[in-house]
Order: C-alpha cells, then sequence, then structure tokens
C-alpha cells in the first residue's frame, strides 16, 4: 500500500560561490566605515592644527583655567 508522497525539502551544503560574495560584501562595508571614520579623525586632528597654528586656540592653561 503506498501512502501519499510528500515533498520534503532537501537539506543541501553551504555555497562556496555565495560565501565568497557575502564575505567579499560585508568586507567592502566595513571597509568603507572604517575608512569614512579615518577621514573624520583626519579632518579634526587637522582643524586643532589648523586653529593651534593660527593662534585662535593655546595648549597653555591661563589663570582662570587653573582655579
Amino acid at each position: 500500500m503506498a501512502g501519499p508522497r510528500i515533498a520534503h525539502a532537501t537539506l543541501k551544503g553551504p555555497s562556496v560561490v555565495k560565501e565568497i560574495v557575502i564575505g567579499i560584501a560585508l568586507g567592502l562595508a566595513a571597509g568603507s566605515i572604517w575608512k569614512m571614520h579615518h577621514w573624520n579623525e583626519q579632518k579634526r586632528v587637522r582643524s586643532f592644527y589648523d586653529l593651534l597654528n593660527k593662534g585662535e586656540i593655546t595648549l597653555v592653561p591661563t589663570e582662570e583655567q587653573i582655579f
């Protein structure tokens, strides 16, 4: 007596090409975020030294800042 056939999902192994593509995409995303962070830090440091060279800011504390 043959029962009704049920279609079961067959489990496949990992797709190497798919994993490589996902890895590349994640690597590019993380790298671009890191690069943008690095550029923002460079901009902050550059503006600090520009203000320091212009004399608009100083690293020497005044009497008001000490007390």
